[in-house]
């Protein structure tokens, strides 16, 4: 087992394109690393510049001490696990897993027949390594099918299992879950989990879902047009999201966002909204960038919170966005202080019954597109016009922009920082 660093790591494809922009990461010994964003944020690039199947443009890769920059993928001590799964499809079951054990420990033919004691030691210690590994694995039963015959589900645990036999010192998964349905991808995801728990092998783990890599990463790398937005532990990365990206990122469903100016009204510092216009949607569809902000009047307002009011000190009169989590709108007032919330009309458009929860689809006066995440309630109906309360104590403030930074956890005044 071993840490991975990677110092000021880029990849520039020919024609300009920087796929990962000097990028810095030190994942440590024994920790469960995943990588998430969008399509085409890097992610899977620098994935494969740590298993050596993509030349680095710049930087430096290291696993343990050494730099691996011009070190071979076969001699890296790494073991990766593909979204296709990659098997041999004449092999067995028990071939697929013996057979890169049996290149690296059996040499050729001759050796075998002068040296045949030796050489059945040796197929007999491969043979004890993979039927332990199918037995944690419980595909056991399958050692003799080949993978023609096997589940989605079956073919995923025979590419992990042949993986974990070599015993590498770091595990590479390159999207391993996203040809599984729904449900086979939570059982698969948990047993991934228990999995690590048991082998604490550092794990590098590429996904696009968040969920995956909220429920399995020790820390979580969001990444964007090649650079990294934030790397923290995933509540972290949830409840202090760095930087508007991330925050619409995390959580599903999504970050509701307002455009509207910090305002001081009767001596009390309150959020009005407002009305961005002539916007233009970023690349990837996360937020909207430019424009200019107007303030019709008749959007709500809403009171900062006392625990901001510093923070925020330098931003009235300017553009802010606010940021509100589906899940922390509710029907009914919450909190047990003054303050702790506040109402907002809305008009309901749709109701997707979850069960014990619903999600309502929703619009104010100014913006379009409002979700909560509510407890279930029969009742609602479309078109019609409720309020919802907003929980003042979770709402974060952001610059503009789609990457802009997160006001709310500013360690100074914003007019300090100005």
């Amino acid at each position: 087992m071993a840490h991975v660093e990677l110092e000021q790591v880029s990849k520039v494809y020919p024609g300009g394109v920087r796929a990962v922009d000097a990028v810095d990461l030190d994942i440590h010994d024994k920790e469960f690393v995943v990588l998430v964003g969008p399509s085409g944020c890097g992610k899977s690039t620098t994935l494969r510049m740590i298993a050596g199947l993509e030349v680095i443009s710049s930087g430096v890769v290291k696993i343990g001490d050494r730099v691996v920059n011009d070190v071979p993928p076969k001699d890296r001590d790494i073991a990766m696990v593909f979204q296709n799964y990659a098997l041999y499809p004449h092999m067995t079951v028990y071939k697929n897993m013996a057979f890169g054990l049996e290149l690296r420990r059996v040499p050729g033919l001759l050796w075998r027949l002068t040296h045949p004691r030796e050489a059945r030691r040796i197929r007999a210690e491969i043979a004890d390594k993979v039927n332990e590994v199918a037995r944690v694995l419980d595909i056991s039963h399958l050692l003799e099918r080949r993978p023609r015959q096997l589940s989605g589900g079956q073919r995923q645990r025979v590419a992990v299992g042949r993986a974990i036999v070599r015993e590498p010192a770091a595990f590479l998964f390159d999207e391993p879950l996203s040809n599984l349905d729904a449900k086979l991808r939570v059982t698969t995801r948990a047993e991934l989990k228990r999995l690590h728990q048991r082998l604490k092998t550092t794990t590098i783990y590429v996904t696009h879902d968040q969920e995956e890599a909220m429920t399995l990463g020790d820390r979580i790398v969001v990444m964007r047009d090649g650079k990294i937005q934030q790397a923290d532990a995933p509540l972290k990365t949830y409840s202090q999201p760095r930087n508007r990206f991330v925050a619409g990122f995390i959580g599903m469903p999504p970050m509701n966002f307002f455009d509207g100016a910090i305002k001081i009204v009767d001596s009390r510092m309150v959020f009005e909204e407002g009305k961005l216009e002539n916007a233009r949607p970023a690349d990837d569809g996360s937020a909207e960038s430019g424009g200019e902000l107007t303030l019709p009047g008749d959007g709500f307002r809403l009171p900062v919170p006392a625990h901001l009011r510093d923070r925020l000190a330098g931003m009235v009169g300017r553009h802010v966005v606010l940021g509100i989590r589906p899940e922390h709108f509710h029907l009914t007032p919450i909190g047990g202080g003054e303050g702790d919330c506040c109402p907002l009309d809305v008009k309901l458009n749709v109701i997707e019954p979850l069960g014990n929860d619903m999600d309502v689809y929703a619009q104010t006066r100014l913006t379009d597109r409002v979700v909560g995440r509510l407890e279930a309630q029969g009742g609602l109906t479309t078109d019609a016009q409720v309020r919802l309360y907003a929980d003042l104590r979770r709402v974060h403030f952001f610059e503009p922009g789609v990457t802009g930074m997160n006001l709310s956890l500013t360690t100074e005044p914003t007019h300090a920082l100005a």
